[in-house]
């Protein structure tokens, strides 16, 4: 370590211990600046549990100082913190006040807010999580979550669509890619009741089904293929989503307004369904109900970050890091027993192939990575119904048609779609807290977040929102 007080002439009276940050990654990471006079490089090293960020701490004097970090040969600033030009080309800055200790990372107030890369840093210290701590955590959720209601996740205004079970299965499909919706309720007039939910899954078991040798479902019969012969005709198919021969259930899944929040999110984890139907009716018989709105696990989540956000100190494990929590799913280390693969593909591979492992593997998003596992795109099951622009999925082989060029497709119709297009991929690096992830997972439309090491962006896992949810609540 190179202490400060003998490199910028200042005796050694009032020095502050400074930590230094570089949460990048790297082989070998050095550091250097005024206090060394731009000459000896102050080696850094791993801290304990986050591998990929290093850190050193430096007696400095108080007042301005400038240093660059040196990764693995090449001269680096961390543009997330202060920098100016000097003569040492970009070099970051600091001012040092007289109220120790200080950590120099990418957490200082007054960072720029960028989209993958304001991905938070390892904080100064990682605290070990107590059972307590844990304990303390979900029984406050736990009273949360019990005391409201599903009233309260109703939007002021908005709109919910439902499908007519009598609906040809093809109009079905172009009505939720204009509408851009990934499911839809199902209604069946005649016994005056929401039967079911139509889901981007049902398209990717219809457009394999077109695939297969010998069906008995023709491009054709779409046209006429109502939702409702399909719901009946081809249950069987469902019985490969969880490889146990389990149907779905022909039950709707569904909740009041006035059920607790827990509640719903545990109708949501146990039936591992994406969406609830909240559903209200005046009868006695529960006949006609109204269709008030689709609840989820993001929605629920927004309502516990709302509510926590100025007492996050009272729920420890929320500044955890995510590494040091047993959550998501993580590629296995080398030699790692008893971990199933990680699910990631190739943008040169087959549609088939993709819409194969989505059913097979039970996943709903898969990572598109190059031959680094560096991360592209993310191929998910409502990307399906982006081929129901000019009727594609008429005229395209799933065995013929590359993911890239399946992303393409949805990429002409809509913005929010296209391969490279880092709006798609929401990630977030190990090393982030556990209320980062859950702020990020609360946003509209997000389900997931891709774990991914700073820098080379290479894949290293996944967290779901009923990764958090289990967690939080302590469900196997």
């Amino acid at each position: 370590m190179f202490g400060s007080g003998s490199s910028t002439g200042h005796d050694n009276s009032g020095v502050i211990p400074v930590r230094f940050v570089w949460p990048y990654g790297g082989g070998e990471v050095s550091i250097f600046g005024t206090f060394t006079r731009w000459t000896d490089l102050i080696p850094m090293s791993p801290m304990e549990g986050c591998p990929n960020v290093y850190q050193v701490v430096v007696s400095l004097v108080p007042g301005l100082h400038q240093f660059k970090f040196y990764v693995d040969g090449q001269w680096r600033v961390d543009e997330q913190l202060a920098f100016v030009s000097g003569p040492y080309g970009l070099v970051n800055t600091v001012v040092l006040t007289k109220d120790p200790p200080q950590v120099i990372d990418s957490e200082t107030p007054g960072r720029s807010n960028m989209e993958l890369d304001d991905v938070s840093v390892c904080p100064e210290v990682i605290q070990g999580m107590s059972a307590a701590d844990v304990e303390v955590s979900r029984h406050r959720i736990s009273a949360f979550l019990s005391s409201h209601t599903a009233y309260e996740l109703l939007p002021e205004s908005g709109k919910v669509i439902a499908l007519d079970v009598t609906l040809p299965v093809k109009r079905a499909f172009h009505i939720l890619y204009e509408q851009g919706i990934p499911t839809a309720p199902l209604w069946d007039f005649c016994k005056g009741q929401f039967v079911g939910v139509l889901a981007a899954l049902d398209f990717i078991l219809i457009l394999r089904e077109l695939g297969t040798h010998g069906s008995n479902l023709t491009e054709e019969e779409l046209e006429t293929h109502t939702i409702s012969a399909w719901k009946e005709g081809k249950m069987h198919l469902s019985r490969q989503i969880d490889g146990s021969g389990r149907a779905y259930s022909k039950h709707l899944i569904h909740a009041g307004p006035y059920d607790s929040l827990k509640d719903v999110a545990s109708k949501i984890l146990q039936n591992s369904i994406s969406t609830v139907p909240i559903l209200h009716s005046s009868a006695h018989d529960g006949s006609f109900p109204q269709l008030l709105h689709l609840a989820s696990l993001s929605g629920i989540l927004k309502c516990i970050c709302r509510y926590f956000r100025h007492s996050a100190g009272s729920l420890p494990i929320l500044q955890q890091p995510i590494c040091s929590i047993p959550l998501g799913t993580w590629v296995p280390k080398i030699g790692e027993p008893n971990r199933r693969p990680f699910a990631m593909l190739k943008p040169n591979a087959s549609l088939g192939a993709a819409l194969s492992l989505l059913v097979q593997a039970n996943v709903s998003s898969i990572p598109i990575v190059n031959d680094n596992d560096s991360l592209l795109d993310v191929y998910s099951r409502s990307d399906i119904t982006a081929l129901a622009k000019d009727k594609a999925y008429a005229q395209i082989h799933l065995d013929e048609i590359s993911i890239h060029q399946a992303l393409q497709l949805g990429q002409d119709a809509n913005s929010s779609y296209g391969f490279f297009n880092g709006q798609r991929c929401q990630m977030c690096l190990r090393t982030d807290s556990l209320h980062k992830v859950m702020e990020r997972l609360a946003n509209p439309g997000v389900r997931r977040l891709l774990i991914v090491e700073a820098g080379s962006k290479r894949v290293e896992g996944v967290i779901s929102l009923s990764d958090v949810f289990k967690f939080l609540l302590g469900v196997a």
